[in-house]
């Protein structure tokens, strides 16, 4: 069965270019579709960070890799599967970030660290719950570190 859904948002400011890396520092705006009410938001302010479903709407639908390959390409770190990645490159090229949230004002919300640019289609949101994030010690490679130590580092 195939899911439709709707875009509850938009990015509409914030960073304009697609790039790997130098996020540190971005704030964002996210415009949440007006046929919610503003109550739709209410206690939203008490949170810290956000949960964010985008979209990489700015991708190709060519993009999509099922193979394993070098994450960007770079031949010093493993060949890893479509779902060891992070990327626009996932078979429904959908995306999630935790961004700070700054402001809320009416239903647009001020938020840093959103790594979608002005334009992407939000799908959901919510807060982030601490009893909800990982559960015991985080395992990971070492080349995500080595990948993405630029990341949220100022342009």
């Amino acid at each position: 069965m195939a899911l439709e859904i709707e875009p509850i948002g938009e990015v509409v400011e914030g960073r304009a270019e697609v790039a790997d890396d130098y996020w540190g520092g971005i704030e964002s705006v996210i415009q949440l579709d007006e046929k919610f009410p503003l109550d739709a938001v209410q206690g939203l302010p008490e949170f810290s960070h956000l949960i964010v479903l985008w979209h990489f709407d700015q991708a190709s639908p060519e993009d999509v890799e099922y193979h394993a390959r070098s994450p960007r390409g770079n031949a010093a770190w493993p060949a890893t599967g479509t779902f060891a990645h992070r990327n626009h490159r996932r078979p429904n090229q959908l995306a999630q970030s935790f961004p700070r949230l700054l402001e809320v004002d009416g239903l647009r919300l001020r938020v840093a660290d959103l790594d979608a640019v002005v334009g992407t289609k939000i799908y959901d949101l919510s807060p982030y719950f601490a009893e909800m994030g990982p559960r015991g010690p985080v395992r990971e490679p070492n080349w995500p570190g080595e990948m993405l130590a630029d990341y949220w580092t100022k342009k």
